[in-house]
C-alpha cells in the first residue's frame, strides 16, 4: 500500500506532488554490526546532551577521523573516476543486469511505460563502474486525461536521454536542505533539540511551539503532509498559510512524511543565515564539491539537456501549466519561486555520485570538506526507533526495502523523489546507486510504486560479491520475492550424543518477512526445528537460535554455525537448511558453505567430499560464486 502523502493527495485533488510513495518494511536494530558507538547510541547521547552539537570536540569520529583511510583519501584530493566492475570490486554480469532491469520499465509497466527514460549510475569506492542512459529525456508534447492518450513529439524533435541529462530531483532536495541544517549545527547557530519557534517566532499556534528542529528533520512534527501554497498569489499569503497550520497529532508521537517540515526548515535556515536557500546550496555544497550541474531554477540554456516532466492540467495537477520542462515540477515549489526546502533542486547522476562519495568519506571530497565525520553520523543516525519501519536520520531515510531493495541494510541511507529519482548509499559495502527517471512524463498517473528502484537495487546488491574463505562456490538461496527452498543432506546415523552439524552461514533477509531455517526429521516427511548457535568469524559472543531460525541482517560477515545432534544419537536423521521470503521485498539472501557433520573421531558428512556433495538435495538453492 502507498503511503498517504502530499503526492497522493495531489494526485486525487490537485496540488503538490513530491512525496515518498510506498509503505516501508519493518526496521531492526543495528544488530551489533559495528563495534563501539552505534548510530542509535550516538543519537541517544546527542539527545541526552539536549541537542547542542559541539561536533568537532565532543563526538567520536571527529578526533579520530584523521586516522580513517577513507577520510585521508578524501582530503588528499582523490576524485571519482570511471573504471571497470573488477576495479570497483563488483561482478560485471550483475552490474550489466542493473541496466537490463532499468531498461525493462521503458515498456509496459504494466500498461504504460514507468518512465520515458532513465539514467542509472552505480559504483563502489571511488570507481563509477556503471553510468548508462536509456529512453528519452523529452518524448511527449501533450496528454489528454479524458482519453488517457498522449501526443508525442515527432521523432526528429524527441531528445534522447544522455548520461549528463539534468533532472528535476524533486524530494532529493530534502537531503540538501538537511545537510545545510547540520552545517549550521556544526557552527553553533542551530540546536537539534531546540524548538523551531526560537528561530521563527511566527511558528506558533495549536501546539507548534513545542516542535523541535529534529522533529522537522525526521518527520515527527505531527504536521500534515501538505498544504496548497500554489493557491496563494502572494508570498505573504503563503506564509500565512504555513503559520496557520496546526499539528494534527502531538509532536513526537507519530511519523508522517511532510513537505511542510522542510519548507519550515528552509525559512528557519534563511532567517538564521540571512541568505536564501539557493545561495546556501551553491556556497556551502555545490561550489565546494564542484557539483556544477546542481542548482535551483536552472537557466533557459539548460532546457535542451533537461528531462521533461509532466503535462500539468487539472484535475491531476493543481495548476494548468502544460508541459513542464526546465522548470520545477512540484506545484508548491513552483509557487514559492522555484526555491523550496522540500523540492526544486535540479541535478545530474554524476553530481549525485559526488555527493554520495562525499558522505561515504565522512563529509569531504577532492580535498574539500562540507561536513565533519560526526555530522555525517547524525545524518545516518536512526532517531525514529519509536516508529519501527520508518527509520530516519536527519533528512535521510534508513533501511527502506520498499525502494532500496536488497541494498537495504541497517546502515543504508537514501531518499526518493516524486519525479522518479532515487539515491541509495550503503556504507557497509562502500557502494552507491542512483536511478533518475522522468516517471511523471507525460503524467503522474501512468506509474505507481517503486518497482524500478527495487529491481535495480536487488540486482546491484548481487553485484557486490559474498566471498567464501576458500574462494569457491557456496550454496545460495536466491533473492526471489515470495520464494522458498531447501537444502537437504542424506540420511545420517550419529553413534553418540557428541555429534554436531557445523557450517559457515551468511544471511540477510527482510526482518519479519524472511528467514533462514535449520530442521531435522526422522523420515524426511515430518520436520522439526533444530536449535543452533552462531558466532561471527571475526570474533564475538555466540548467539543462540533456540527456534532453529535466524533472520534480519547478519552484518555482511560469515558466521560459524553449530547445531548439537544430541537427541539423535543412535537414530537416523535427515537435516535440511531452509529459506523463506514471504513479503514483497527481499534482502541479499542466505549462503551456506563448508557443511560437515562430525563426532569425536568420525566424519559423518563432509560437503567437500565429492561422494557426499553428490547426495545433497537442493530445491531452490544453487551453487554460486557471488
Amino acid at each position: 500500500m502507498d503511503r498517504v502523502t502530499g503526492a497522493e493527495y495531489a494526485a486525487g485533488a490537485g496540488g503538490a506532488a513530491d512525496g515518498a510513495t510506498e509503505g516501508a518494511a519493518d526496521g531492526t536494530a543495528d544488530g551489533g554490526a559495528r563495534p563501539g558507538l552505534t548510530r542509535r547510541r550516538l543519537g541517544a547521547r546527542l539527545l541526552a546532551l539536549g541537542g547542542v552539537l559541539l561536533l568537532h570536540a565532543a563526538l567520536p569520529g571527529a578526533a579520530g577521523a584523521q586516522g580513517n583511510p577513507a577520510e585521508r583519501r578524501a582530503l588528499q584530493g582523490l576524485r571519482l573516476r570511471y573504471g571497470s566492475a573488477r576495479q570497483a570490486g563488483l561482478l560485471d554480469r550483475h552490474l550489466e543486469g542493473v541496466v537490463d532491469e532499468a531498461r525493462r520499465f521503458l515498456g509496459p509497466s504494466p500498461e504504460h511505460p514507468y518512465y520515458a527514460g532513465a539514467v542509472v549510475l552505480a559504483g563502489r569506492g571511488r570507481t563509477v563502474a556503471l553510468h548508462r542512459a536509456m529512453g528519452y529525456a523529452v518524448r511527449y508534447a501533450d496528454y489528454d486525461g479524458r482519453t488517457d492518450r498522449v501526443r508525442e513529439f515527432p521523432a526528429a524533435e524527441r531528445i534522447p536521454m544522455a548520461e549528463d541529462t539534468v533532472f528535476d530531483l524533486a524530494s532529493l532536495t530534502k537531503l540538501f536542505t538537511s545537510i545545510l541544517a547540520v552545517q549550521q549545527m556544526e557552527r553553533g547557530r542551530l540546536e537539534l533539540e531546540a524548538p523551531v519557534v526560537r528561530y521563527l517566532p511566527e511558528f506558533t499556534g495549536g501546539g507548534k511551539e513545542v516542535i523541535t528542529v529534529r522533529q522537522l528533520l525526521t518527520h515527527t512534527s505531527g504536521l500534515r503532509s501538505w498544504a496548497p501554497f500554489y493557491q496563494q498569489s502572494t508570498r505573504e499569503g503563503q506564509l500565512r498559510l504555513l503559520w496557520s497550520v496546526r499539528p494534527q497529532e502531538t509532536p513526537g508521537t507519530v511519523y508522517r512524511y511532510s513537505d511542510l517540515n522542510l519548507i519550515s526548515l528552509q525559512l528557519l535556515l534563511e532567517r538564521i543565515t540571512g541568505r536564501t536557500l539557493d545561495a546556501l546550496l551553491h556556497d556551502e555544497i555545490t561550489a565546494p564539491l564542484g557539483m556544477h550541474r546542481t542548482r535551483y531554477n536552472p537557466p533557459l540554456s539548460w532546457r535542451r539537456v533537461t528531462a521533461a516532466t509532466e503535462v500539468q492540467r487539472p484535475p491531476w495537477s493543481g495548476l494548468d501549466r502544460g508541459l513542464v520542462w526546465g522548470e520545477v515540477h512540484d506545484e508548491n515549489a513552483h509557487a514559492l519561486g522555484g526555491v523550496a526546502g522540500h523540492a526544486g533542486v535540479f541535478g545530474t547522476a554524476w553530481d549525485l555520485a559526488v555527493l554520495a562519495r562525499t558522505l561515504l568519506d565522512g563529509g569531504a571530497y577532492a580535498g574539500r570538506r562540507i561536513l565533519r565525520p560526526a555530522s555525517v553520523e547524525l545524518l545516518f543516525t536512526d532517531y525514529n526507533t519509536a516508529f519501527p519501519g520508518d527509520d530516519h536520520g536527519l533528512g535521510f531515510e534508513l533501511y527502506q526495502h520498499w525502494y532500496m531493495g536488497a541494498m537495504a541494510t541497517p546502515h543504508s541511507a537514501g531518499h526518493t523523489g516524486f519525479t522518479g529519482t532515487s539515491l541509495v548509499l550503503d556504507p557497509s559495502t562502500d557502494s552507491f546507486l542512483i536511478l533518475l527517471g522522468n516517471s511523471v512524463h507525460p503524467v503522474r498517473t501512468w506509474r505507481a510504486g517503486s518497482a524500478p528502484r527495487v529491481a535495480v537495487g536487488n540486482r546491484f546488491a548481487r553485484a557486490v560479491p559474498v566471498r567464501t574463505r576458500h574462494g569457491g562456490p557456496a550454496w545460495f538461496s536466491g533473492i526471489t520475492p515470495g520464494a522458498s527452498g531447501t537444502l537437504t543432506l542424506p540420511p545420517l546415523t550419529p553413534a553418540t550424543a557428541a555429534a554436531r552439524l557445523r557450517c559457515a552461514v551468511w544471511w540477510d533477509t527482510v526482518p519479519g518477512e524472511g528467514a533462514f531455517h535449520l530442521e531435522a526429521s526422522p523420515d524426511g516427511e515430518n520436520w522439526e526445528p533444530l536449535p543452533f548457535t552462531t558466532v561471527r568469524t571475526t570474533g564475538g559472543t555466540p548467539e543462540e537460535w533456540p527456534r532453529g531460525s535466524a533472520g534480519g541482517w547478519s552484518g555482511r560477515v560469515w558466521h560459524r554455525l553449530e547445531a548439537p545432534l544430541t537427541a539423535w544419537a543412535g537414530r537416523e536423521v535427515r537435516l535440511r537448511f531452509g529459506h523463506t521470503a514471504t513479503g514483497r521485498y527481499v534482502g541479499r539472501g542466505v549462503y551456506v558453505d563448508a557443511v560437515r557433520v562430525t563426532e569425536r573421531a568420525r566424519l559423518l558428512f563432509a560437503e567437500d567430499r565429492p561422494r557426499d556433495a553428490a547426495l545433497i538435495g537442493s530445491t531452490g538453492w544453487t551453487r554460486s560464486t557471488d
